[in-house]
């Protein structure tokens, strides 16, 4: 991965980043956000999507020439490692270790997996509340790595408990704000591509985005061998963009959608259809985020060793979220009015978030005191 610039408090010595025509530069030094010893006066994210079974590999390779000459099954045996991720759950995760109080609703399934998965999420400190006991199984995806340790997925569906949302199972944040204390809500990944649930979710978010009392963060992490045809999804996308504050998404996402057009124009449609903030996210590139005012920001990971990628995008959108948590600009109106040195700060936290996950097998985001380290021995 290539090194980032170094970092430490922002001055006037900082360098710039150059901006596109029109936009205001940014500095590229970094501080992070001081702690705030404790939840109480963060915003609530409430954490809407799939919680899935990831099942890894637990060594790589093909079988050796030898035993696979033999043709006997056990020669062919491979141990794979059952693993709690989708998306979603895996921001939700990100979000409690990064010390922001975090609900997530989510649909799992009765017997089987279900149980497992709802244990490790409350073993991270994560309000289940507003999750649903399903009578469908839990989704498997099973991962298959490259490499250079990056993550592909095959995913058992679609007839499993996380597609099947239900308008009365989601709750009604437009009138409940002021009791659920819910500053914002997270979404996106498969939960908002496959029927019926997608359908329901659109929905949902369209008439919280309409209230604009809580803001609304989309990362779309298209899965193209589950949408199928792109026609319906593309045809869903603008809607569920024009419902969001917040859009991330990674430079693959945006070549699998819109092929002919460039990240920055692809950010400046969803900016003019209502976005407060674009993020894309490039790999071992780090990220550029466009916002609304025109402003821009970029940052680059340091050098790591990358074991895997998986989680990485997921850490990223929990870290950006959790930046903006810890400082109290979690909400419309102060997204809206974001400014420059905010912008900066919150993408190069989320970048090192990310790049930290990389560093170890499977999606498993940092805590506060991971990422401080972290960042401190790489900045």
């Amino acid at each position: 991965m290539s090194r980032a610039s170094p970092r430490g408090s922002r001055t006037s010595g900082c360098p710039l980043l150059p901006g596109a025509p029109g936009t205001r530069q940014i500095s590229r030094c970094y501080s992070r956000p001081v702690s705030t010893g404790g939840t109480g006066d963060v915003a609530r994210a409430l954490v809407v999507g799939e919680c899935l079974v990831d099942l890894a590999p637990a060594s790589s390779g093909a079988p050796s020439e030898g035993s696979a000459g033999t043709g006997k099954v056990g020669a062919w045996a491979r141990q794979l490692l059952a693993m709690p991720g989708g998306g979603p759950a895996n921001v939700a995760v990100g979000l409690a270790r990064l010390g922001v109080p975090t609900t997530f609703a989510g649909r799992f399934s009765r017997e089987g997996f279900g149980p497992w998965l709802r244990s490790y999420l409350v073993a991270n400190g994560i309000d289940l509340a507003l999750s649903v006991d399903a009578d469908e199984d839990a989704t498997l995806a099973l991962v298959t790595l490259d490499d250079q340790g990056r993550a592909a997925y095959t995913f058992y569906g679609p007839g499993t408990a996380d597609w099947q949302w239900k308008a009365s199972e989601l709750p009604n944040l437009t009138a409940e704000h002021a009791s659920l204390g819910t500053g914002a809500v997270q979404t996106g990944s498969i939960a908002l591509t496959l029927d019926p649930g997608a359908e329901v979710l659109a929905g949902w978010l369209a008439d919280i985005r309409r209230a604009n009392r809580v803001l609304v963060s989309f990362d779309p992490n298209i899965r193209p061998s589950l949408i199928g045809d792109l026609s319906d999804y593309r045809e869903r996308l603008p809607g569920v963009i024009s419902s969001s504050h917040i859009v991330k998404a990674s430079d693959e996402d945006i070549e699998v959608l819109y092929p002919s057009e460039t990240a920055p124009e692809v950010a400046d449609k969803w900016l003019s259809e209502g976005v407060s903030l674009v993020v894309i996210t490039q790999g071992a590139l780090g990220a550029t985020a466009f916002h609304k005012s025109g402003a821009r920001a970029q940052w680059a990971p340091p050098h790591i060793e990358v074991a895997d990628t998986i989680g990485a995008g997921d850490s990223f959108s929990a870290a950006l979220l959790a930046y903006f948590a810890k400082t109290g600009l979690l909400e419309p109106d102060a997204l809206a009015t974001l400014g420059e040195g905010h912008l900066h700060d919150a993408i190069a936290q989320a970048v090192s978030a990310s790049a930290l996950t990389c560093t170890r097998p499977g999606a498993d985001p940092p805590t506060e005191q991971e990422l401080d380290r972290f960042i401190a021995e790489h900045g």
